[in-house]
């Protein structure tokens, strides 16, 4: 059997953009052994995408490792930068499909789009290839949960980086308003965001027992999102996750751009994004300025909204209407 080698070892977000990419080269090549070199913590949501046949653990582009016969296909969705084409040549690949770089002038491609929406972007790679890629088939089946916390509101305290992190004042002014509402209310992170987490909830009177950030693996933490009435998070992959089960969300962007790592166009009926319309450094040590430009009371209403849109048999069409991209300050 004909390996077909995909190559993106960055976070949870990153994975989930480039599902439907991944699900195009399962339908495109269904008589191929799909390997997807990817962090071996990311295993449970790629079981989700039911389009890899097996995960090799790799952790960045330089720590690929390929001891199988080389792929006839590698397929690098993990950016343009020489390190991840360079990774894929070494496997020996009888064709390499990749972005263009200038220090491999014997590989073509498309040229990289730097303001284009992730997702876009690894369709586009394949479309120049001949490969089908449908931009909306980013959907995954909601695994089973061992804990029940359907209808809960999931705000999300943490973020890959600083800079795309929301002040633990202003979570936990959002969480004073939530319990206020009556809403049953969980806090989420991962191990080292714990302490963040708890200070939140100290500040918003909510229960540690609440405070679900460092005590989930990332399978719970998935169960806990597709369960959710609505999803409160920054630029992470929490989000991503919300968008791919249909869960209702309050984005908070800062340092980039909704249109390229937000909720695809077509889904924004059920999320409410907020960004001051500023760029940054998505990897800075604080937070940054565009990011702090969301204000509380902008996020209360964006709140309020998205709670009262919940729709069910019947509901009304207001109800149905587009949250969408809002833009404040």
């Amino acid at each position: 059997m004909a390996e077909l080698l995909v190559l993106q070892t960055r976070g949870l977000g990153d994975l989930l953009t480039a599902v439907p990419a991944l699900r195009a080269l399962r339908r495109a090549e269904p008589s191929h052994r799909i390997v997807l070199a990817a962090p071996q913590r990311l295993k449970p949501i790629v079981d989700l995408i039911s389009s890899v046949d097996a995960l090799l653990p790799t952790s960045s582009p330089d720590a690929l490792r390929w001891h199988a016969p080389a792929p006839a296909l590698a397929v690098n969705l993990h950016g343009p930068g020489p390190e991840s084409i360079a990774a894929l040549t070494r496997t020996g690949a009888t064709r390499v499909l990749t972005y263009r770089h200038h220090a491999f002038p014997e590989i073509d491609g498309p040229r990289w789009q730097p303001e284009e929406h992730y997702t876009e972007r690894w369709c586009r790679l394949l479309e120049t290839a001949g490969i089908v890629a449908d931009r909306r088939n980013l959907g995954l089946v909601p695994p089973v949960a061992t804990t029940d916390h359907r209808d809960c509101v999931v705000v999300h305290v943490g973020a890959g980086a600083p800079a795309r992190r929301w002040p633990p004042e202003r979570f936990a002014a959002v969480v004073r308003h939530l319990l206020v509402l009556g809403r049953d209310v969980v806090l989420t992170g991962d191990e080292f965001e714990r302490e963040i987490a708890l200070t939140v909830a100290a500040r918003a009177g909510l229960a540690k027992e609440r405070v679900l950030a460092g005590a989930q693996n990332l399978i719970e933490l998935a169960a806990t999102v597709a369960e959710a009435a609505l999803v409160i998070s920054g630029d992470t992959g929490v989000a991503h996750l919300a968008t791919a089960f249909g869960t209702r969300t309050v984005l908070l962007f800062g340092p980039t751009p909704p249109r390229v790592a937000g909720p695809p166009p077509h889904l924004l009926g059920r999320h409410a994004v907020l960004w001051a319309g500023s760029h940054g450094d998505p990897f800075a040590d604080t937070t940054d300025p565009g990011l702090l430009a969301v204000e509380v009371p902008e996020v209360l209403e964006a709140v309020d909204r998205q709670l009262a849109r919940r729709t069910w048999p019947g509901a009304g069409t207001a109800a149905r209407r587009p949250a969408g991209y809002r833009r404040v300050g």
